[in-house]
């Protein structure tokens, strides 16, 4: 009798979260994430009772100082690494209950992310490195390669097609990044400070480029200092100590 009592009222949650979801558009509902790290005898409280609410293309702009706990929230809500508690829907799927293995899959095709850091495979050329994706998502080799070669177009890289990423700068590694994560097409883009290793005149390039991406429609999350991008935000959210300060 307990049990079936519990299954209904997480029923009911569910309906209810599905309706907030259509009633207003929703890519992403989170509600009440908790992400912890043991460091030595300490608990770190990366997330600590985060809700949040993203509106199909929106362009939201996440502050916080280093260490704030903003990469672990981009993680979150993309699906790279999962809550110890909460409740995460994207695109009107509850991706919290999700195995690992179904969860990459979904993560292939709804969110692209563009690291810092770059991540690109050290092995792989440029215009390889954009066909992976495709190439986990079953796209057929010619498709792959017509899509990378538009997308280095587009990032203004075709002439760099068949360097490898040491052959790079920084400011084209981190285009290529770009372009890897739209190969997909997803419907959501997160990306952890992306201009932050870059020169003025390639993140001035990167402000344009996600000033398209945001006149397309796609859903932008972003953790960045860069004013360039602040400026395109529709919300700026204030993230401190696991904690959302401010949501305006």
């Amino acid at each position: 009798m307990e049990k079936e009592f519990f299954e209904e009222i997480h029923s009911s949650d569910s309906a209810d979260h599905r309706k907030l979801i259509k009633d207003n558009d929703l890519v992403i509902l989170a509600r009440d994430l908790v992400k912890n790290y043991e460091i030595g005898d300490f608990i770190v409280k990366a997330v600590d009772q985060v809700s949040l609410e993203v509106k199909t293309g929106d362009f939201i702009v996440i502050k916080g100082h280093s260490g704030a706990g903003k990469t672990t929230l981009l993680n979150l809500l993309g699906g790279l690494d999962l809550p110890d508690q909460g409740i995460i829907y994207s695109n009107g799927v509850l991706i919290t209950s999700m195995n690992e293995e179904s969860l990459a899959t979904f993560r292939l095709m709804n969110s692209g992310f563009i690291f810092q850091n770059y991540n690109l495979i050290s092995t792989l050329t440029a215009e390889e490195n954009v066909m992976f994706p495709m190439s986990l998502a079953g796209v057929s080799l010619k498709n792959q390669r017509e899509q990378a070669v538009n997308l280095l177009l587009k990032i203004g890289l075709e002439n760099r097609r068949e360097h490898l990423p040491f052959q790079l700068s920084a400011g084209e590694q981190q285009r290529v990044a770009i372009a890897r994560a739209l190969a997909n097409k997803p419907p959501n883009i997160l990306a952890d400070e992306p201009t932050a290793n870059l020169d003025k005149k390639t993140s001035i390039f990167i402000q344009g480029l996600f000033k398209e991406l945001k006149e397309e429609g796609i859903t932008m999350i972003i953790a960045t200092h860069d004013d360039g991008l602040i400026e395109l935000a529709d919300r700026i959210i204030l993230f401190e100590d696991g904690k959302i300060l401010n949501n305006t």
